[in-house]
């Protein structure tokens, strides 16, 4: 095995690929895109340590998915890359993207065969096409598509990225840097996934599964003499409020943790601790709206959810048509998708003595089929 470390970059936000979905969220079969590239740049026995980098918001999600080590990525694809090279011990590393899916064995083996004859060994497409420049034509001959991964020995690239200059491939800041590169043929299979309609080039990706996702949510809370009293996103004509941290709102509570098991992302406590003064008082329709957000960048859909709110007061009957509406208009669902139900627990325990309410959701989930694009 060479003296080699595997450095994916994952931690883009997407801002180009048009969709709620981040593209490394998009799933095949089960896998989400960044898990599928890593076990298959696994699976060819070429590295010491894959390392990948993540954003803030998805590394401790995706820690959940598998063993590799990952690494919390900067604001620039230069950020992430130093902050990735600082876990990086072996000799030479070879640097790509997540967005550049389907890499064969053959090309990494390709580029591989190539370590110690440079600096950095870049892969190149031709450019067929006339090309012109600022009104003049130029030698296409002349002109190269640079593709990744690029292999690098790792003391060259360390000493690049101290270039005050942002570099949009490991090559260009190792050459700025007076070290040197050799161009090697690339692969016109390995197609990078930056646009909606890049998708349809992507050849090597199997659809989502068609899986159905469930996960349930239980909340309580007692009654307090003061401050308004919500249930599933709308005020209810009381004359007490809740005990919580937040506005008490135990349907929505319950409902984000249902969602969250759906998706496997922990529960509402893990997400928006209690003892964040941030989150003191706030609108329980907030917290909702953000984990929604979260469910849908992270290759998740909405397919329906269903509450029961268990109390003896308030009666909350003449409250469900617009708890519905609103849930589902956070929920990007049909209201139809949303059902609500109102118990009692037969005078029994301490929602039976009227000292507070209690809910429980369910929710399902689909992945995000991207094929139907």
């Amino acid at each position: 095995m060479p003296n080699l470390t595997l450095i994916l970059l994952a931690a883009g936000s997407s801002t180009r690929f048009e969709l709620d979905v981040k593209k490394q969220w998009l799933r095949v079969d089960h896998k989400p895109l960044w898990q599928f590239v890593a076990d298959k740049c696994e699976d060819t026995k070429q590295f010491d340590k894959i390392i990948i980098t993540s954003s803030k918001e998805d590394i401790e999600f995706m820690k959940n998915y598998s063993d590799f080590t990952f690494v919390e990525g900067g604001s620039t694809r230069g950020e992430s890359l130093q902050n990735s090279l600082c876990e990086v011990t072996t000799e030479y590393v070879l640097v790509s993207d997540i967005a550049r899916s389907c890499i064969s064995k053959e090309f990494l083996e390709q580029i591989i065969s190539h370590i110690g004859d440079s600096d950095c060994i870049v892969p190149y497409l031709p450019v067929n096409d006339t090309i012109v420049y600022e009104d003049k034509t130029i030698d296409r001959d002349k002109v190269k598509r640079v593709q990744t991964p690029q292999l690098s020995l790792t003391s060259a690239l360390k000493n690049a990225l101290k270039q005050p200059q942002e570099f949009t491939d490991e090559s260009s800041a190792i050459v700025a840097n007076g070290g040197s590169r050799e161009f090697i043929l690339g692969d016109v299979n390995a197609h990078k996934l930056t646009h909606l309609q890049d998708l349809k080039e992507l050849s090597c990706l199997a659809a989502p599964s068609e899986d159905t996702l469930s996960g349930t949510g239980f909340d309580v809370h007692a009654f307090d003499n003061k401050g308004n009293m919500y249930l599933g996103g709308v005020k209810i004509d009381s004359e007490y409020g809740f005990k919580a941290h937040s506005d008490g709102d135990v349907a929505i509570h319950a409902l984000i943790d249902a969602l969250l098991g759906a998706a496997g992302m922990g529960d509402i406590g893990m997400m928006f601790p209690d003892s964040d003064e941030m989150y003191k008082g706030i609108d329980s329709k907030e917290l909702l709206k953000r984990v929604v957000a979260k469910i849908y960048n992270f290759g998740f859909v909405i397919v329906n959810v269903d509450l029961t709110i268990a109390a003896e007061k308030p009666k909350i009957g003449n409250y469900k048509l617009a708890m519905r509406k609103i849930l589902s208009s956070i929920l990007n669902i049909e209201p139809s998708r949303v059902n609500i139900k109102a118990t009692t627990t037969e005078k029994l325990g301490f929602i039976g003595r009227g000292e507070g309410v209690g809910a429980i959701a369910n929710a399902n989930l689909k992945y995000f089929d991207w094929t139907k694009i």
